[in-house]
């Protein structure tokens, strides 16, 4: 879609928001609070999130509700749940929100003048699968910026600059750090068919016990993220694995064993079969995260910006 589709996109999102209420000043940065912290569930993370303080954005979304005459939050506790008219007001402004973001970043790519290195830190298996294609647009709208992939299953160290960008999926503890939760990724265990053809396919949990499976990295560590599932196996279920997530996945290709990889992953591989398809997902979340420099850096913030439309699963 072109800049100038998105803009009258927003504009329609925004008379459509006056129309329902005619008598309500607009100030953006009160939406994008409400926004924030209905998203985000609490005002901290909110504040967070916006880099804001906590008392700011508190009065940014008591405003709005003073705004508006309605009562958007109640206050249970610490805790924040949406009023049915806060529910109703943010079916509304997420589809602001987004087309918002998608105006600035492309506003943002059509300056040619974007250039310079943005080092992105993803796992080896995201780095392989999932982020190729968000990199071919990311050229396609700053072909001056040169990208540096650091493909890596330990967490890298933003603060010391050994990456300016990173994919995780636990969310980072120093202040000083952006981060954006970006969705709930889901994964299921996975084999070849040429592997379920020969060893039989599990129709329970308690039939994994007698199949193979690949170990990712430290088996140990597996073990205590699979047993507490329900999942009966122990070390003499992994025979052959790999630090690297790529050669272990590669190893579940052809035929070595059962392993637990993100759906979205697994939808590009062919070959492969859901082990136990009514199993209850694994659920795990992916954090975007990177240093305060967002908000100095136009090439940091352009990378930031489309990684998480693409990740979030946004056009």
């Amino acid at each position: 879609m072109h800049l100038a589709s998105r803009i009258a996109n927003i504009c329609r999102i925004f008379i459509h928001f006056c129309m329902k209420h005619p008598q309500t000043p607009f100030d953006w940065n009160h939406i994008r609070a409400f926004l924030a912290t209905a998203e985000g569930g609490s005002l901290s993370a909110a504040a967070r999130h916006l880099g804001l303080t906590q008392p700011t954005l508190g009065r940014q979304v008591a405003a709005l509700e003073q705004d508006l005459g309605l009562l958007l939050f109640e206050r249970p506790g610490r805790t924040l749940r949406l009023t049915a008219a806060g529910a109703e007001l943010l079916a509304e402004v997420r589809a602001m929100g987004a087309a918002a973001d998608r105006v600035a970043l492309a506003a943002s790519a059509q300056s040619q003048s974007i250039e310079g290195r943005v080092a992105i830190t993803a796992s080896d298996v995201y780095s392989a699968f999932l982020l190729p294609e968000a990199l071919r647009k990311l050229r396609l709208r700053a072909p001056k910026l040169t990208i540096d992939i650091v493909a890596a299953n330990d967490i890298r160290d933003l603060m010391r600059r050994e990456a300016d960008i990173a994919i995780r999926h636990v969310r980072p503890d120093q202040p000083d750090l952006i981060a954006r939760l970006l969705r709930e990724e889901t994964a299921h265990f996975y084999a070849s068919k040429s592997y379920l053809e020969r060893a039989g396919r599990p129709e329970t949990l308690a039939d994994l016990a007698r199949h193979d499976f690949v170990s990712f990295g430290d088996t140990d560590q597996m073990l205590t993220h699979l047993n507490p599932l329900g999942i009966p196996v122990t070390e003499t279920n992994f025979r052959v694995g790999s630090q690297s997530g790529v050669v272990a996945w590669e190893m579940v290709r052809q035929g070595l064993g059962i392993a637990p990889m993100s759906d979205t992953v697994a939808a590009g591989a062919t070959g492969l079969e859901r082990v136990l398809p009514d199993m209850d997902p694994i659920v795990f979340p992916i954090w975007l995260t990177t240093h305060r420099e967002l908000h100095t850096s136009r090439r940091i913030r352009l990378v930031f910006d489309h990684l998480a439309a693409h990740l979030s699963g946004k056009p």
